[in-house]
């Protein structure tokens, strides 16, 4: 017996989100839900909700109103003393934080780090060159994501890596309910935050290019100020996002291009079509499934009816493989147009970081292609558990070019 948001129970669980996975298994179990139950419940993590076609996630993502980001937003639920901007917020108030990241994060800027991040994805790479492979979701994805993010924000890579480890800790912590672990981790993360906030407070930069000196100024806009406690809030949630989705993505990119020789061969020797197989692979292999909204009225969905106060997630993996909506979904197809793919998002809370996360792949990809005549698996591929869907693990065997 369950126990729900309205105070009746009996509610079966259709699914168990905590089960081990493999690289694929997950996906033959979101097949099957979408056929029989794209709108299962669960009763781990307290209970939630699960979208798993293409247009239930598309219509949460989309639907402010019925379906709230200020209350619970992720799975499991996570305790805080604070909302943290944007994503705890609904249209119109998300919109005055989104306005100074989108300013940052538009493509025109993030461009400019393209060399930095090549020069970052060369020195990561050698060592595996060197040795003929090694584990690179751990020895590459970890690190670059990283050190692209502290190129990003002008940090020391090291405190960027600190910033990871403890925001899984932090994650792995709220899927224990350890409370106490919960409030210490993210304590940690409010003080590094605060720590970059001064740093850029005492020794602003360009607000058309730094985000936070771009937060700082909207702090001071006299029609629409942004609390100087929500500037912080901000900051230590957008490091803790943009650290985790490119690290997972790019481990889950290269175990799919170490399982695909002709795929390798092919991008290789046209590497204009790099863009095409990043769409594809952001398809394939969305990093999230976590994200949360909580519904502001009783509704149906997928012929289920979601109470008032009842938390659904937005499994994005099972939605970019909707075989209503995408042709032999489980292929990676170079061809493949149009790529309606939401491995961003939909709607006001569409990824702002999607021109960073493209060029981060591109670059990485291009580099691991450019130095390698082959890439194979070596070994077992070990998942993250619910918190971000990809790989902890991916062990590779590498020829480097001659």
């Amino acid at each position: 017996m369950t126990t729900t948001a309205d105070g009746s129970t009996g509610r079966a669980s259709d699914w168990d989100p905590t089960a081990p996975e493999t690289f694929d298994s997950s996906h033959g179990v979101y097949a099957g839900l979408r056929r029989r139950c794209p709108v299962p419940w669960s009763d781990a993590f307290g209970g939630f909700w699960a979208a798993t076609r293409y247009a239930d996630v598309e219509r949460v993502a989309r639907d402010s109103e019925t379906f709230s980001t200020a209350v619970q937003n992720v799975v499991p639920h996570v305790p805080r003393a604070q909302r943290r901007p944007p994503l705890h917020y609904d249209p119109p108030e998300h919109g005055i934080y989104r306005t100074p990241m989108d300013r940052v994060l538009r493509r025109s800027v993030v461009r400019r780090l393209e060399r930095d991040f090549a020069r970052a994805a060369r020195e990561l790479l050698a060592p595996l060159l060197a040795r003929g492979g090694g584990d690179y979701a751990q020895e590459f994805a970890l690190p670059y994501a990283a050190q692209c993010f502290a190129l990003f924000l002008g940090l020391p890579v090291e405190q960027v890596l600190e910033i990871r480890r403890i925001g899984v800790e932090y994650s792995f912590a709220i899927q224990d309910m350890d409370r106490a672990r919960i409030m210490k981790a993210g304590d940690e993360l409010y003080a590094i935050a605060r720590a970059i906030v001064e740093e850029r407070r005492a020794d602003p930069r360009d607000p058309d290019e730094d985000l936070v000196s771009s937060l700082l100024r909207a702090a001071g806009d006299p029609e629409r100020p942004i609390p100087h406690d929500l500037v912080v809030a901000t900051v230590r949630q957008t490091v803790v996002a943009g650290i985790g989705a490119p690290h997972a993505v790019l481990g889950s990119a290269s175990v799919h291009l170490s399982r695909d020789p002709d795929l390798q061969d092919r991008l290789r020797a046209d590497p204009g079509l790099l863009p095409a197989a990043i769409e594809e692979l952001l398809r394939l292999y969305a990093p999230y499934r976590v994200f949360a909204r909580t519904a502001t009225r009783d509704v149906e969905l997928g012929g289920r009816t979601v109470r008032a106060g009842e938390a659904i997630t937005m499994i994005f993996p099972s939605a970019n493989r909707d075989e209503a909506v995408f042709d032999d979904p489980d292929r990676l197809d170079l061809e493949r147009r149009p790529n309606r793919h939401l491995a961003f998002g939909r709607g006001a809370h569409r990824c702002p970081g999607a021109a960073m996360a493209r060029l981060e792949m591109t670059v990485a990809l291009g580099e691991l292609l450019a130095g390698t005549v082959r890439v194979e698996p070596d070994g077992e591929v070990e998942m993250f558990n619910w918190l971000e869907f990809g790989p902890r693990s991916a062990p590779l065997r590498v020829v480097p070019r001659g």
